[in-house]
């Protein structure tokens, strides 16, 4: 049975999430998550405590590939730029422990996690939630972590998908059985009618 174990990265100048997960045959589970705060400091201080905070999470969790989300370019090229510099730190971070790197946009993390590519940050974290069997729904920067992560165990097994709990093994992709069970459990709407649009999830 393979086993791969993978670190998802959320990366910020002022927080950084991170999420670990482990891919063991057609399942997958949650290993740790959290958010690195990062202090106020000028950005070379900022960007090697990011580097050095993810060193220290894979260190403790031993990942053998990691997973960070693309920066897409915004309204304010400033803030696009800052958030390039933090990527950077993590991306270095990761390649220096020798992991392999995978880079998504949040276009295919939200598809990889809902089927939806608008998905809000409260989907996904339920969404997350359920496909890793929490108790609780992580923090927003931990959620999009570990979203990345999961986005990679599915990418990366197209011929033998980990499909969670609760959702049955369907001819086509993962991403179907995961629709079907966020569509069960109120994540996302049915898809049965016409003009169905993504609701926010039951409080």
């Amino acid at each position: 049975m393979s086993l791969r174990r993978i670190l998802g990265i959320d990366p910020g100048l002022q927080r950084t999430g991170f999420g670990v997960i482990e891919v063991r045959g057609n399942g997958i589970s949650w290993i740790e998550s959290g958010v690195l705060r990062i202090g106020k400091g000028d950005l070379a201080s900022r960007l090697a405590e990011i580097h050095s905070g993810l060193r220290e999470v894979i260190a403790r969790t031993a990942p053998t590939e990691a997973s960070v989300e693309k920066v897409f370019v915004n309204v304010n090229p400033q803030s696009t730029l800052l958030l390039g510099q933090a990527r950077g730190a993590a991306l270095c971070a990761a390649a220096l422990a020798g992991l392999a790197v995978h880079e998504y946009t949040a276009l295919q993390v939200k598809q990889a996690i809902t089927g939806y590519g608008h998905a809000d940050k409260a989907q996904m974290q339920k969404m997350v939630r359920m496909l890793l069997g929490l108790e609780v729904a992580p923090p927003a920067d931990a959620a999009d972590a570990l979203a990345c992560a999961i986005c990679q165990a599915h990418a990366g097994r197209r011929t033998g998908t980990a499909i969670p709990a609760g959702a049955s093994r369907r001819k086509g992709s993962t991403r179907s059985a995961w629709n079907a069970l966020a569509q069960a459990r109120g994540v996302l709407p049915s898809t049965s009618g016409r003009g169905a649009g993504v609701r926010a999830p039951a409080k």
